[in-house]
This record gives structure tokens, sequence and C-alpha cells, in this order.
């Protein structure tokens, strides 16, 4: 049974068994994941995966709005809390409330902090202490992992 997300060493894949078992409010199998988001999403969200720097349109996304996670569709940040860091991946100085948990991740050796959605576990990316103020926060994020709402429309609906 997985206890936490911390620890996972170098370069290992979350097992499809911890999707279901991990010990967050939206829990599904990797068959039914898969059947919900792309093959490159389930593989950042759910294998712990990172999608290559500069891939993502939602690097360049500057409308006012709200990302959510590709999966679940919990809203995650504030686009008013973004920023160009320069890395390649949307970047965010904030989280909105409750909206993600974090674990230590050992894939590059050192430890990193990994943070995830708060719902459903997917794997966001990481976060470093070297963004801007207010926090002095980077939520490097991968694009995949996430889905823009512009403002004016309707949040999806969450996933169950």
């Amino acid at each position: 049974m997985l206890k936490s997300l911390t620890g996972w060493i170098a370069g290992a894949a979350l097992p499809a068994t911890a999707v279901a078992a991990a010990p967050f409010p939206v829990k599904k199998t990797a068959a039914e994941w898969k059947q919900i988001v792309s093959p490159a999403a389930y593989h950042v969200l759910f294998e712990h995966g990172t999608e290559p720097a500069g891939s993502s349109p939602l690097d360049g996304e500057k409308r006012p709005g709200t990302f959510v996670c590709a999966a679940c569709n919990l809203p995650l940040f504030s686009a008013a809390h973004k920023y160009d860091s320069g890395t390649g991946w949307p970047s965010f100085w904030q989280p909105l409330p409750d909206a993600v948990g974090t674990s230590t991740d050992f894939k590059l050796i050192f430890p990193r902090t990994e943070y995830h959605c708060a719902r459903c576990g997917g794997h966001q990316g990481h976060v470093f202490n070297d963004g801007p103020r207010p926090t002095g926060k980077r939520y490097c994020n991968n694009g995949v992992a996430l889905a823009f709402v512009p403002e004016g429309t309707a949040l999806p609906a969450l996933r169950t």
C-alpha cells in the first residue's frame, strides 16, 4: 500500500497500482485515467514524466483565467500568478489555496520538492526557491498536466 509519494528512487515511475491506491479523494485505475487524458498527459501525471521544455503552448499563455488539472479539473493556479521564468515551462509564483500537495523526489539524486494535484495526485511539476516576490517560489509546471480556462468561461465540472 502506498503511504506517501515521498522517496521514489531515480527514474522510477509511479506503479499503475499506486494510482488507484493513492490517498487522494479522486481514485481511478490506470485504465480509467488513460480513457480520460492523452498518453502524454498520462505519462506526466501518473508516471511522473516531464514534457520537453518549450513544448507547451501554455508557457506563452497570457490571458486572464484559471489553470486546472488536466486529469480531474481542479483549479490549481490563477493566471494572475503566472510569470515568464524563461525555463520553457509554465511557471507560477503561487498555487490556489489547498490546490496542491508536495512530496520529496530523488529522481536526480538530490532531493527536489515535487507538487501534485490535491484531488487526484496527478504530478504537476517541481517547486524551486528562485521565483519572484512575494513568495520567492517557482512552481514549474508541465503544460500537458494543465488545461487553461479563459476568464469569463465556466470552469469544467470536477471529475469524480
